[in-house]
């Protein structure tokens, strides 16, 4: 690649912004999508794992990635750039490794936005009919949903966050009211549900797949370490928001699921999520707040999927910027805009590729719920957790070498729980891997094949390509002062 000619100004190559705690929050709880995880998720797991329980199943799950945060964010102050799990893996583990990483985390980001753009393209199909309107290919829809979020991604990250600042406050807001109505009335017929009390119950069922849902809940929180160059100090910042992110999402959905529950009795409330996963929701929802909140939960079901496309993008255009700045990608994926300070080609790489897979999907005919959603999100789910296992190893290996920080619980203890934690999540899910994306065992075998081919072909990179010259490709993790226990 041809370098600038000394006549031509040299490209920025640094993100900018002034993000608070609050601003980055926002785009990481958007991006779990709380609305839909309510809508889709728990159905699934009182459905199908262990019953009334599975609210505890979050707690649970909450608690073990709160571990995995320990280790991240004592790391944090000591990775100079952005790049989330790529930079922890790349200074914990080496460069071959963090490429890997690099790569498999694209590929993951890239899956839930897939598997969100699937979702958005049917519900508004079904939305606008529902209201008297003609009916569009899935696919006509999804497309301009690409294109208006190609152009927020283009613009400066503060807009992004405003946007998604709205639609998250509209969305919880609902649920909060369902939540407060169905409590503050005591519940239905048989009251509280208290089997979110019960070890028993919470171990019985299909605790397995339980877990594999409520973990693949919280995808995209570790997202705030990606928007490191743009929060305003990021030191206090990132961790704050990590913590502070975990929390708001673990305490949301445990308590809206249990509130749910409530609302029709456990017993009933897993014959209906049961039977009919997909109006769950809507169903509690018009039931205990009218036939107008029904439609509002519809509305904002549709708004929460945008707010999650929106937030993954962003932080897999971050991953095209990062991958640009250390060569592995073309160099001017690492550039920043003149005006707006944000990755634009990174952005419209991004945008570009996922208007590739939707055309290849639609061309193949598939479901986009039941093939599109299901798969990209089973993908996703092993991705991040594999991603974890490798940041929690990094974490582990880079404060034993370097000796950077003392603090046993930060660095040793809580690092080793959130590891056998996540090794649990891991396994139940490869285990369970057919189940989450609702396919066949080949298939399942197919995706896992996939991620593999994609994590090796960035090693491959990583030891084989140059380091870029500035901070992003130093690939010697720095030995910093020893820190008072």
């Amino acid at each position: 690649m041809a370098a600038p000619t000394e006549s031509a100004p040299a490209p920025a190559s640094r993100l900018s912004g002034t993000l608070g705690v609050g601003s980055i929050v926002f785009m990481v709880v958007a991006a779990a999508a709380p609305l839909t995880v309510i809508a889709g998720t728990i159905p699934l797991g009182v459905g199908a794992g262990n019953g009334a329980a599975f609210p505890a199943t979050f707690v649970l799950c909450a608690v073990v990635l709160l571990l995995f945060a320990v280790g991240f964010c004592a790391m944090s102050p000591h990775v100079p750039d952005a790049g989330a799990f790529f930079t922890y893996v790349r200074h914990g583990l080496g460069r071959p490794l963090g490429m890997g990483a690099a790569f498999l985390a694209l590929a993951t980001y890239t899956a839930v936005q897939l598997a969100v753009l699937g979702y958005i393209g049917a519900a508004i199909d079904e939305l606008v009919t529902s209201y008297g309107g003609p009916s569009i290919p899935w696919y006509v829809w999804t497309i301009a949903v690409i294109l208006i979020v190609a152009v927020l991604g283009y613009r400066h990250i503060e807009l992004s966050s405003r946007v998604l600042g709205v639609l998250l406050l509209a969305e919880i807001a609902i649920v909060v009211v369902l939540d407060v109505v169905v409590v503050g009335q005591g519940g239905g017929p048989e009251g509280l549900s208290t089997a979110v009390f019960d070890p028993g119950q919470i171990a019985s069922g299909a605790v397995g797949i339980a877990i594999m849902f409520a973990i693949a809940s919280f995808i995209g929180f570790e997202a705030t370490a990606v928007f490191r160059d743009e929060a305003r100090d990021p030191q206090r910042t990132i961790p704050r928001a990590t913590y502070l992110a975990l929390v708001i999402i673990g305490i949301f959905y445990a308590v809206s699921s249990w509130a749910i529950v409530s609302a029709w009795g456990d017993e009933a409330a897993v014959a209906e999520a049961g039977a009919n996963p997909g109006t769950f929701l809507v169903s509690t929802t018009t039931n205990w707040l009218g036939p107008i909140g029904g439609h509002i939960v519809t509305i904002l079901l549709v708004t929460s999927l945008f707010a999650a496309i929106l937030a993954f993008h962003n932080v897999a255009a971050r991953y095209w910027f990062a991958l640009g700045q250390n060569r592995a990608f073309p160099e001017a994926c690492g550039r920043t805009h003149e005006r707006h300070g944000s990755p634009h080609i990174a952005s419209l790489a991004q945008s570009g590729l996922a208007l590739v897979f939707v055309v290849i999907f639609a061309v193949a005919g598939l479901d986009p719920v039941a093939q599109v959603f299901a798969w990209m999100a089973g993908t996703a789910t092993l991705g991040v957790l594999v991603l974890m296992v490798m940041t929690c190893l990094a974490v582990l290996v880079y404060f034993a070498r370097s000796g950077a920080d003392r603090r046993m619980w930060h660095t040793r203890i809580a690092p080793t729980l959130g590891l056998l934690g996540l090794l649990v999540c891991l396994v139940l899910t490869i285990g369970n891997f057919a189940t989450l994306i609702g396919g066949s065992t080949g298939l399942a075998l197919g995706i896992g094949a996939v991620l593999v081919v994609v994590t090796l072909v960035g090693v491959v990179v990583g030891a084989r390509g140059p380091a870029a010259p500035d901070g992003p490709a130093d690939l010697t993790p720095p030995v910093l002062p020893r820190e008072n226990a």
